[in-house]
């Protein structure tokens, strides 16, 4: 079972962390850590017509942890909020409640299927997801409030 946790492909994702560093000039910026692990994940964007224009990630994680940044990384660029949110929420229940495997660009998230048998290794598996979002919601709040305020002069 262990061999399922840590299989060849994870190792692959592992060790062809895509968009790995930091942007220069983010719209947004979140920085998330797993308690149990100590993963830590620190994702940049920028947007562009509320989708992720460009994106970087700063991974400091367990295999599980980077392989789930591994796929976000390779399929978030044309991705918008809702998509990215849904990517989650999907292999959030996969994890947890034995749900389907996420599909559409982040359908590769099927890999990590063996990862609900270590509820342990949950939450390093959800982070690089948990700061995606909260990054594309700040970037999104603040394009809004920018031109709220250009309306309002």
């Amino acid at each position: 079972m262990i061999d399922d946790l840590y299989s060849a492909r994870i190792l692959t994702l592992v060790a062809n962390m895509p968009r790995a560093g930091r942007l220069p000039a983010p719209d947004a910026s979140a920085e998330k850590h797993a308690k149990l692990c100590g993963s830590r994940i620190v994702v940049d964007v920028t947007l562009e017509d509320g989708k992720v224009a460009d994106f970087a990630q700063d991974v400091t994680a367990c295999a599980l942890g980077q392989a789930s940044a591994a796929i976000l990384g390779a399929q978030v660029v044309g991705a918008d909020l809702s998509e990215i949110e849904l990517a989650r929420d999907a292999l959030r229940a996969m994890l947890k409640s034995n749900g389907p495997a996420p599909q559409g660009r982040f359908a590769e998230l099927a890999v990590l299927e063996p990862v609900k048998d270590y509820p342990a290794r949950h939450a390093s598996t959800l982070l690089a997801f948990e700061a995606t979002v909260e990054a594309v919601r700040k970037a999104t709040d603040r394009a809004q409030t920018r031109t709220s305020r250009a309306g309002a002069a």
